[in-house]
């Protein structure tokens, strides 16, 4: 196995600065044809303009004009909502500023169950006197408000309300309203005035629970961690999911923190729910990923009826953990015509709606529900936005909607390695949103997720904002810290300030552990050393201030940084490719790297020769094949070219399918520039309409950035039936095994492990 230090020492400077070259000539600024808005007519409003422009209603313009008031983001460019210029931007705002608040929550520019939903919340008598007045002048109103007048008419605000109102802000104003507005969880201080939390964030590239264990008590030695420990898995398997579980319970009730910080594996709901019933006591916030409308929602296999009923089951003390983030609805493909900002706020008022049940539930009021909601603005890529300043913005804008929505609202400040932002632009977009006080952001030992590969917030980031800001974590943990010894009584750092080995000494005291420390100590160097060569990183000490990560563990973010960058504009390579055996070579509509990575849907689509290819592979193999593999270089390329990943998992793979009665097409099929849905449509044109169960198993490479070159395989199996409707087969009924490569989870595991989740 490489471990990661001869990974780091493999990598070619030259290499490297070529890269660099690459990715900046890529990011050369597209031609936008957006939506042009001539200047309003007097007080004109938005419903006059349409009237005047068409001599009617027209909802698709509606639409138009209220994407064309934000600020500009590629996502509704791509959508094609977003104004053309600034004119045309400052013309749609004026519109929207004098149009009147009852009419505009008469036309919701999107109906659906979710729409129904969220108004069921909504205190309407708390707005009352503002229904005849103006969308500009309730925002004015807003800014010049104290917190306390601002509570008393957030219950009257629909999410279609705020939206409109944050597209109207400017940054400064937005900030505005994150230093007023707080909504802390019940009985901490956590989303309070002047607390900046943390949730710890230990991912682990394979879920080995020592990696995980090890970044928890690497967390604690910074004097970090107060929100939840929460780990996204690789696995799904119920039972891997309770390992993790409760590995994570295991550390807070050695420490006697049950009672302060919760856990949470962020596997989907379901999967939860099911380890519950296996292991009553061992999941305590259930976690799930939620979307702006019905369809989008679908995809994550969740319903506003399915989450009802979860939220009124959640009457203990924790209560749903929640994640969003801006461009989730389009990429997925259900953006229905509407702008980024009106689906996000929505997701809002579907978590503010949960909230009320878990409250209903409880018999308390909705704000003593525990219920926080995690932001994930920059995770998808540069299809939402490109650059800080707009990662800046949307983070800005959720916080906003989040809070007026009487939410405790955290936010994942990240970006992809395929969007421009880079590990210091990083620093500065966490400087110019710390103002507005979000409740919390995520925290591991570098920047760098070491299973996700996207870039986020380190511990000693944490460390520098509460320097530079003043911020607080919540106190019942900050005693625990103190009591830990890794700051003093007077909040400084002590000699064992960033010393997980440390923290490891006093986790196995509280156990009651009779070895010397000296042994005990040696043991934890041990598990260190075996967690970074599963390429996990754990930060110790710090460089010239306590909030800088120590010289050479920089060097090696920086160099596993750019390998991350080289990774993504790697292509497939022609000669390996005829090392695949009977390899069907395959294109997207992507016209090269530059289109698949900035146009996504481009990558998910075949080019009409290769849909003809496919359908003679059908004709030729007439039903007799029910599982085909597909293989795509996907966003990392180099998973698949490297010695010892993609062939060996293919020797693997091919018998244990056929030991396992899979009949598997001779010719798998190899897309250049393909993206996860490409096997989907590659099924549908195989199998649409025969009889049984088909399957796809899609080899791709993802996760550039983790410091591991690695690809996920997705599994879906569906009926003729299914399979014959177009678009209908999606990521809801898919499994995924992620991180296989030489370096994580091998080949010949992963081999075993797509087996055994096809099986379930």
């Amino acid at each position: 196995m490489l471990n990661r230090r001869r990974f780091l020492a493999a990598l070619s400077v030259p290499m490297l600065m070529g890269t660099e070259w690459n990715t900046r000539r890529a990011w050369a600024n597209p031609q936008v044809h957006g939506v042009e808005v001539e200047a309003p007519v007097g007080q004109e409003d938005l419903f006059a303009y349409i009237q005047r422009q068409n001599g009617r209603f027209d909802t698709d313009l509606y639409r138009k004009l209220l994407g064309a008031a934000n600020e500009f983001k590629e996502g509704d460019a791509i959508v094609g909502v977003a104004a053309a210029n600034e004119p045309s931007r400052a013309h749609a705002r004026q519109l929207l500023a004098n149009t009147r608040i009852a009419d505009l929550l008469a036309n919701p520019p999107w109906r659906d169950r979710l729409l129904v939903w969220n108004d069921t919340f909504i205190n309407r008598d708390r707005l009352r006197d503002w229904e005849q007045r103006t969308v500009g002048e309730l925002k004015d109103h807003l800014l010049a408000s104290s917190a306390a007048d601002i509570h008393q008419l957030m219950p009257g605000l629909s999410s279609d309300l705020i939206a409109c109102l944050v597209r109207l802000m400017s940054n400064a104003e937005l900030i505005r309203i994150g230093q007023t507005v707080f909504n802390p969880l019940a009985g901490s201080h956590l989303g309070d005035q002047g607390y900046l939390g943390a949730r710890i964030q230990p991912n682990s590239p394979t879920d080995h629970v020592d990696d995980i264990r090890f970044q928890v008590f690497d967390a604690f030695a910074y004097a970090v961690g107060d929100v939840l420990l929460g780990t996204n898995p690789v696995s799904s398997d119920p039972q891997s999911v309770a390992a993790v579980e409760l590995a994570l319970q295991d550390i807070l009730k050695t420490f006697e923190l049950d009672h302060i910080i919760p856990h949470c594996v962020l596997s989907h709901i379901d999967v939860q729910v099911e380890v519950e019933q296996l292991h009553p006591g061992s999941t305590e916030f259930w976690f799930q990923s939620i979307a702006g409308n019905d369809q989008a929602n679908a995809t994550f296999d969740i319903s506003v009826e399915k989450m009802a009923r979860y939220a009124a089951e959640r009457t203990g003390p924790f209560g749903l953990y929640l994640e969003t983030g801006q461009g989730a609805d389009f990429t997925n493909g259900h953006g229905h015509g509407c702008d980024m900002v009106l689906h996000e706020s929505r997701k809002y008022g579907f978590a503010r709606g949960m909230s009320h049940t878990i409250a209903a539930a409880k018999n308390i009021p909705p704000e003593q529900a525990w219920l926080h909601l995690n932001d994930v603005a920059g995770f998808i890529g540069p299809e939402v936005f490109r650059t800080r300043e707009q990662l800046v913005r949307c983070c800005l804008e959720d916080i906003a909607m989040g809070k007026l929505h009487g939410l405790m609202i955290g936010l994942d400040v990240c970006s992809t390695l395929h969007m421009e932002v880079s590990l210091d632009d990083l620093d500065w977009c966490l400087e110019q949103i710390a103002p507005a006080n979000p409740g919390y952001l995520m925290a591991l030992p570098t920047k760098i997720d070491p299973m996700l590969g996207y870039l986020t917030t380190g511990y000693q980031d944490h460390v520098r904002l509460r320097e530079k800001f003043g911020y607080r974590v919540d106190d019942r943990m900050w005693s625990f810290f103190k009591k830990l010894g890794v700051i003093d009584d007077q909040g400084k750092p002590t000699e064992h300030f960033g010393d997980p080995h440390w923290v490891y000494l006093q986790y196995r005291r509280c156990k009651q552990d009779p070895r010397t420390d000296q042994q005990i100590l040696a043991e934890s160097a041990q598990i260190v050393t075996e967690v970074r060569q599963r390429g996990v990183f754990i930060a110790e000490g710090y460089g010239r201030r306590p909030s800088e990560l120590a010289p050479q563990l920089r060097s090696e973010i920086q160099t596993v940084y750019e390998d991350a960058k080289k990774c993504i504009w790697k292509e497939w390579d022609p000669d390996f490719i005829k090392r695949i055996p009977n390899a069907l070579p395959l294109t997207t509509r992507s016209s090269d790297r530059n289109d698949y990575i900035l146009h996504p849907t481009t990558g998910e689509h075949l080019s009409d020769e290769s849909l003809i290819k496919v359908q003679e592979v059908r004709t030729r193999d007439q039903g007799k094949s029910d599982t085909a593999l597909v293989i795509s270089e996907g966003l990392n390329a180099y998973a698949m070219l490297d010695d010892g990943n993609l062939l060996p998992l293919l020797d693997a793979l091919y018998p244990l399918l056929e030991k396992s009665g899979y009949h598997v097409a001779s010719a798998p099929f190899v897309v250049n520039s393909g993206r996860v849905r490409a096997g989907y449509r590659i099924g549908e044109i195989l199998f649409g309409g025969l009889t049984g169960s088909r399957t796809i198993v899609h080899l791709i490479g993802e996760r550039p950035g983790t410091g591991h070159h690695t690809m996920s395989a997705y599994l879906t199996t569906a009926d003729g039936a299914t399979w014959r409707s177009p678009n209908k087969v999606d990521h809801n009924i898919t499994k995924v095994v992620s991180g296989i490569g030489v370096t994580a989870l091998t080949p010949d595991r992963a081999a075993q492990a797509i087996i055994a989740a096809l099986s379930r």
